[in-house]
């Protein structure tokens, strides 16, 4: 009979003394009930962790939790620019700066799509998901064509000008998740890009880290395998480090970065005002935003934390209710007023800074879950960083407030949910490019209430309801239907 293999009898004696140094050496408890099949599965697993990194991020982090923070006050009103303020002369020198970067390849454009269609009933990468609009379209494909209409924009403008050369291209770098990666891969190449050129969109994926007990111990998801999770959307930043991304955009000539959430039905992608905007104001960060509609809105808001200290993100579970209904005696609104819809701009020399912070800092928000395990659900913390945990390291950010009925479509729950569901999304959409006709001459009828349809206006015959008066005036649509060229 031939002589088992040492594998098979005991542990490799390095990777058990490698454990001990961090207090993790119960990863293997149960290793003389494994089979070598199984024993092989658990030393592979063990071995492609980086334990010295996560033993600094689970310490770093147990040890801030529960800490106190500095008190927070009201973001400075100097650092919003508000839609009633907002003169129409900005407006058209923003677009103009915004366009002119993107016709000299300054924009890259940062999605988040690690999730899965979970609470929507499906299993799906989110941004397949079709919330029923007439042309059928899914998320993905309306964010891609509005990334295509940016791009002829961008070209125009740049012919206006007289300049050489009307090719214009915004990379789309596409954060996945191990869960979401391949389906959102086949789903673009069986899509064909929606019309984009393959080598213009790059996929890499978020990182994942073990769940641990509230002492910091590993959980085994089985007696082979340690149970992980997504590090959050604010994973994007060490993703981007560690795939050599943030180089790879350097070399494209990139200056500045769109991040947006991909469950956004009404997203402007590479929104040319707001890149204007942002470029005009010289600052590292910034973020659309939208007033809070009421007091306990499950939003987060932005504040600033400490006395002159950096803007940054509470979220709504963080906010003292008296805070969170506290009014502003001299405009009569909420004092906590501007909320973070996922919606910002980077540039490039920040995303380098953040990723070697936040790495530096290790730092990690702890969400307490049951999560399976061999003892059945046992009750733990998810580690996970978000996209915010950016902005206290900027020097500057600048807030955009945009109105939610034209760019904050959110899709999370399932139809038959009270709020933020494909129908109500659905809606935003169809009535906001219905006064798009309106506005650019055309007429609707409708064979059900108008309230309940409308018309859908395809992204690459307008970026935000301009440019349809040859397409509309005089002309009468029957909703629901598409307006396409």
């Amino acid at each position: 009979m031939a002589e088992a293999s040492p594998l098979s009898q005991q542990p490799p004696q390095a990777l058990v003394e490698r454990l001990k140094d961090y207090g993790q050496e119960d990863a293997f408890a149960l290793w003389d009930e494994l089979s070598p099949e199984e024993r092989l599965l658990l030393v592979k697993d063990i071995e492609s962790l980086d334990l010295s990194r996560i033993d600094r991020i689970i310490r770093c982090s147990l040890r801030s939790h529960g800490l106190p923070t500095a008190a927070i006050e009201p973001v400075p009103e100097g650092s919003v620019s508000t839609v009633e303020e907002r003169r129409l002369e900005d407006k058209e020198r923003w677009w103009k700066m915004g366009l002119k970067a993107i016709s000299e390849g300054k924009l890259a454009v940062l999605l988040l799509s690690g999730g899965q269609g979970t609470r929507l009933g499906s299993s799906d990468p989110k941004g397949c998901f079709n919330i029923g609009l007439p042309s059928g379209k899914s998320l993905f494909q309306i964010q891609a064509e509005r990334i295509l209409c940016a791009q002829r924009l961008a070209a125009q403008s740049k012919s206006d000008a007289g300049s050489a050369g009307n090719s214009v291209q915004i990379h789309w770098y596409i954060m996945t998740s191990p869960f979401t990666d391949e389906a959102t891969r086949k789903f673009f190449e069986f899509h064909k890009y929606f019309g984009l050129e393959s080598e213009q969109v790059t996929f890499f994926q978020q990182g994942t880290i073990p769940c641990v007990s509230k002492d910091g111990r590993f959980i085994m998801e089985s007696p082979y395998r340690v149970a992980k999770a997504p590090d959050g959307n604010g994973g994007v930043y060490s993703a981007l480090k560690s795939s050599k991304l943030l180089e790879d955009m350097s070399m494209k000539g990139v200056k500045y970065l769109d991040c947006y959430g991909v469950d956004n039905a009404l997203v402007r992608v590479a929104d040319p005002t707001f890149l204007g905007y942002f470029i005009d104001k010289g600052v590292a960060s910034a973020a659309k935003v939208v007033r809070k509609a009421y007091p306990q809105e499950k939003v987060g808001v932005f504040v600033r934390r400490g006395k002159g200290g950096p803007l940054t993100v509470v979220e709504y579970s963080e906010l003292d209710s008296n805070l969170a209904s506290a009014i502003n005696q001299e405009t009569g609104r909420l004092r906590f007023c501007w909320s973070n819809v996922c919606l910002h701009m980077f540039t490039l020399d920040f995303l380098h800074q953040v990723a070697n912070g936040l790495e530096k800092d290790s730092i990690y928000h702890l969400a307490e879950k049951k999560i399976p395990s061999i003892h059945g659900h046992t009750t733990g913390y998810k580690l996970e960083q978000f996209i915010f945990d950016a902005f206290p390291y900027a020097p500057s950010t600048a807030l955009f407030e945009v109105l939610r009925e034209e760019e904050f479509a959110p899709v999370k729950n399932a139809n038959g949910s009270n709020f933020d569901t494909p129908d109500s999304a659905r809606l935003l959409v169809l009535r906001l490019h219905s006064r798009w006709v309106v506005a650019a001459g055309g007429f609707l009828t409708h064979s059900v209430p108008l309230y309940a349809t409308g018309v859908e206006v395809s992204p690459l015959c307008s970026y935000a309801g301009e440019n349809l008066e040859a397409i509309c005036r005089g002309r009468t649509f029957h909703a629901p239907c598409e307006i396409t060229f």
